[in-house]
């Protein structure tokens, strides 16, 4: 008897996004500067995950956010519900799904919003960080600023083959004095390996633990000025 083979097949499927600023076809006529992609963190939904944000929506920015593919139960089959960019399980399909749906987000913004009058803002957080330095590196978008916050690089990308990608990007690093998983030594090793490969970025500490922020959002902000 033969033993089991594993098989893949592409499959079409539906993804949720959510914005919040100015709607698309109203971006022409208002004063709108930057467009934000923000990538929320393991077990976060994109709904819940933009509100944070509503603290800029001033009228010259549009967010974005993505909801990874991949929902399952935080508690009971009943309870709560997040999302997950990826698994170590067959990795390397889940990280091309999830670039190419990203892919097909941007393009669909930028269908909508003339992308030479704004500047692209990538957020990602804790897993969102490998989620937007891998699209940085290995999608086909093209970012203006890339913001990391309690997270690091994808430990798997190749710097020496894609540090040319990040020396163009304002990258900053954010991290929270208290937090939990971006720990000092785990930050002392990202930022060794970004010395290494000679990219420039910026840190930006705050007196906090595993969450966002709204007066680093707003320090953020300011750097678009």
């Amino acid at each position: 008897m033969n033993g089991a083979q594993e098989h893949f097949i592409a499959t079409r499927r539906t993804a949720r996004y959510v914005t919040l600023g100015p709607a698309a076809p109203d971006v022409a006529q208002n004063a709108v500067q930057d467009v934000w992609f923000v990538l929320h963190g393991y077990g976060q939904l994109a709904p819940f995950f933009i509100r944070h944000f509503r603290v800029l929506d001033d009228g010259s920015r549009v967010f974005v956010a993505p909801e990874a593919l991949s929902r399952f139960y935080l508690e009971s089959s009943d309870g709560r519900v997040g999302a997950s960019w990826m698994t170590k399980e067959d990795r390397v399909h889940e990280i091309n799904d999830y670039l190419a749906y990203l892919d097909a987000l941007y393009d669909h913004v930028f269908s909508q919003i003339d992308r030479a009058r704004v500047r692209v803002h990538v957020l990602g957080f804790s897993q969102g960080c490998a989620t937007a330095s891998r699209w940085a590196a290995l999608g086909q978008a093209r970012a203006d600023r890339l913001t990391l916050w309690a997270g690091d690089l994808a430990h798997d990308l190749d710097l020496d083959a894609h540090a040319a990608l990040f020396r163009p990007l304002d990258l900053t690093l954010v991290v929270g004095s208290r937090d939990q998983y971006l720990t000092p030594a785990r930050l002392a090793e990202h930022e060794e390996r970004l010395r290494r490969h000679a990219l420039p970025y910026r840190l930006l500490p705050f007196n906090g633990g595993h969450h966002l922020d709204a007066d680093v959002l707003h320090k953020l902000a300011a750097l678009d000025a």
